[in-house]
């Protein structure tokens, strides 16, 4: 059975390396490309998609997140598998990702054979985890106490952005004291007593994207 690809990524460059690798291998074929998040949404209830291989970040502003558009399509019944494909591998990517309904989340370093091997296994309908990733969950499954909650890792990733706890109460459609309430969580979690140190301290773990 032949495997239809959409690939959802806004460097064309990116897209075309993909496209050449997937078209060497037996059984795949490349169906449809988007630039966008929203596109690859529009592409992918459209029909005629098993598998998209989905980017994370599209564009600089207030683009769609591919964790966004990942759970619109899973969403809908009979919807594709989505394979995230990206070069973040924090916690707060990875949960997002996960949470949003992604089949696998793979690394754009990975080898060609993993990649063919983790389109395949996500067509199947089963997990497909870097190995990396993989591990990073399995972690936190290890010492939940510590582990940052989905939560707790979106608020401290809007202050690595330099928004302010009224901006992130806006953002999020949280109150300010609530904001505060995650914040005082995860000091306490980090071991560390303001935002910088907060911030520094998840950089180092790689829980979240700094600049």
């Amino acid at each position: 059975m032949t495997i239809r690809l959409l690939l959802a990524d806004d460097h064309p460059v990116v897209r075309a390396g993909l496209r050449a690798v997937l078209d060497t291998e037996p059984g795949f074929t490349v169906v449809a490309e988007a630039a966008t998040a929203e596109r690859a949404v529009e592409l992918a209830a459209a029909g005629a998609v098993d598998v998209v291989l989905m980017d994370l970040q599209f564009g600089p502003g207030p683009a769609m997140h591919g964790s966004e558009a990942t759970a619109l399509i899973t969403a809908r019944q009979g919807a594709p598998r989505v394979l995230v494909l990206t070069t973040y591998d924090t916690d707060g990517d990875v949960l997002a990702a996960v949470e949003a309904g992604a089949s696998g989340y793979l690394l754009k370093d990975a080898p060609p054979e993993e990649l063919a091997t983790a389109v395949r296994t996500a067509a199947a309908g089963r997990s497909a985890l870097a190995p990396a990733v993989a591990l990073r969950l399995m972690d936190r499954m290890r010492t939940p106490a510590q582990a940052l909650t989905k939560r707790e890792l979106e608020v401290l990733q809007l202050v690595a952005d330099g928004l302010s706890n009224q901006q992130i109460s806006k953002r999020l459609f949280l109150s300010q004291a609530t904001v505060k309430s995650h914040l005082v969580h995860v000091y306490a979690k980090l071991g560390v007593d303001s935002r910088t140190s907060a911030v520094a301290a998840a950089a180092t773990r790689r829980l979240i994207r700094t600049l």
